[in-house]
């Protein structure tokens, strides 16, 4: 579930975390993204998939969407209810938005 003010690509991103697609999820980022999960830094698709595959989508979590805000045409931040085999908890993600991609993702507690 998304919330309906949810921007493109974030809005496609959480579709594709939910569906557990390994390959969308790493085609979302920019070369050379960073993903910011609770202060540790992983950088680059190689780094992110090693984490994802551990914490994110091999963990199948499943975000559903509670609020979202807008910094500019740049930021979106979500808060949300995040449920995995890894972690469970509201949850805050901040994407930064280049394109039609995100170049950083940020994750703390919501």
């Amino acid at each position: 579930m998304t919330a309906p003010n949810l921007p493109e690509p974030v809005a496609s991103f959480v579709a594709t975390v939910n569906r557990h697609d390994d390959a969308g999820f790493l085609d979302a980022f920019v070369d050379g993204a960073v993903v910011d999960d609770w202060g540790r830094l992983f950088t680059g698709r190689d780094e992110i998939k090693a984490w994802s595959d551990r914490e994110f989508i091999g963990s199948h979590g499943v975000l559903t969407v509670e609020e979202v805000s807008l910094q500019g045409d740049t930021q979106v931040t979500v808060v949300g209810d995040w449920r995995s085999s890894h972690a469970n908890g509201r949850s805050r993600f901040v994407f930064d938005v280049e394109g039609d991609l995100l170049g950083r993702m940020t994750i703390r507690e919501g």
